[in-house]
């Protein structure tokens, strides 16, 4: 599915989270949902997530690009954003997602951007912009996360 990338960590994040034996990029990436779809994630904090995903192989019968990729896309960059505010010993568990359909594509590759409306002890509500690669806006998402204490020995 293209060529391997590695997600880029502020390195307060990098220090954050060193010591736990966790691989970042594995821990907060698009887990086997997103691998099987090419969803890959470039850069992560709290304050900005972003990742791409290809349209070819995430359409619906008319071939255009299927509204549920829209929402793997956004849900995933939300909830990794929110992992990242909540912090080692925190989940974050998505809540509400909502996402609103702007255009169609057949091809290329969407990005997304999300960034916090609200970072709090226990939510975490994220906006996502998705965009096609003249920027125009393809979708507008707003994901919220519950953040609980994680399992004994889980991270």
């Amino acid at each position: 599915m293209g060529e391997p990338t590695s997600t880029t960590f502020p390195q307060e994040i990098i220090d954050q989270w060193a010591g736990l034996g966790i691989d970042l990029p594995t821990l907060f990436s698009a887990g086997h949902l997103g691998e099987r779809m090419g969803l890959k994630i470039l850069q992560a904090s709290p304050e900005k997530v972003v990742g791409t995903l290809p349209v070819e192989g995430n359409t619906q019968p008319y071939g255009l690009l299927h509204g549920g990729a829209s929402a793997v896309l956004a849900e995933t960059l939300g909830s990794v954003g929110a992992m990242l505010h909540g912090g080692p010993g925190r989940i974050a568990v998505g809540v509400d997602l909502n996402c609103t359909h702007h255009r169609g594509l057949r091809s290329g590759t969407i990005t997304g951007t999300a960034t916090p409306v609200h970072l709090g002890r226990t939510t975490a509500t994220y906006e996502i912009a998705v965009t096609d690669e003249r920027g125009r806006r393809v979708c507008s998402a707003r994901l919220t996360c519950l953040l609980r204490d994680a399992p004994e020995g889980a991270q």
